[in-house]
């Protein structure tokens, strides 16, 4: 008798290739292997760059894309040592991390127009808005750290292993992050 908790080998060929075999697949340049772990990966990668850029839509596109490209072109030396989903993660916020290290080197503004042109309806999106543009400036690893922890729910190892940091600095610019959001937002009301 079959056990109704463990998938049988056609349950899990109906659910799809798993992701090492979709990369296997794509770093020996199967491009519909790629496209299915973009359609995979993609949403959840678009809601954690998001954030990372502001909420600045237009940004988190760019960001998102040129992810994608530099994963194409790694995809061959992916080692399989973490999930693919793990390291597609990494990738999207070194790569966001990166933006908006360029952009502030290259003095550009914090670009507070889309959210301020968004019409409040109530309060709580108010607030929503409110949290959005005190997120918007705060540093970009503080950033980085606050929206992985409090709003992905990674763990301060894996936002250590991602940012190439120690868990002790993952959890000071946690601190500092909450602390900085705190006072932004009292701000703001």
């Amino acid at each position: 008798m079959l056990d109704a908790t463990v998938p049988t080998s056609s349950a899990l060929a109906a659910i799809g290739p798993d992701d090492d075999h979709l990369a296997r697949a794509a770093a020996a340049g199967d491009r519909q292997a790629y496209e299915s772990i973009y359609r995979r990966h993609a949403p959840r990668l678009y809601a954690v760059v998001w954030r990372l850029c502001g909420g600045q839509a237009a940004r988190a596109d760019d960001v998102l894309q040129d992810t994608f490209i530099r994963a194409w072109r790694a995809l061959p030396q992916f080692r399989f040592e973490s999930a693919l989903a793990t390291w597609l993660h990494r990738l999207a916020v070194n790569t966001a991390l990166m933006d908006l290290r360029a952009r502030r080197a290259e003095g550009e503004p914090a670009d507070e127009a889309v959210l301020a042109d968004l019409p409040a309806r109530d309060a709580c999106q108010a607030q929503r808005i409110d949290l959005e543009r005190a997120l918007e400036t705060l540093p970009p690893r503080a950033r980085a750290v606050l929206v992985l922890h409090d709003i992905e729910g990674w763990k301060h190892h894996e936002i250590a292993e991602a940012l190439d940091m120690a868990v002790g600095s993952s959890k000071a610019q946690l601190h500092r992050a909450r602390g900085l959001l705190r006072v932004r937002m009292g701000e703001a009301a």
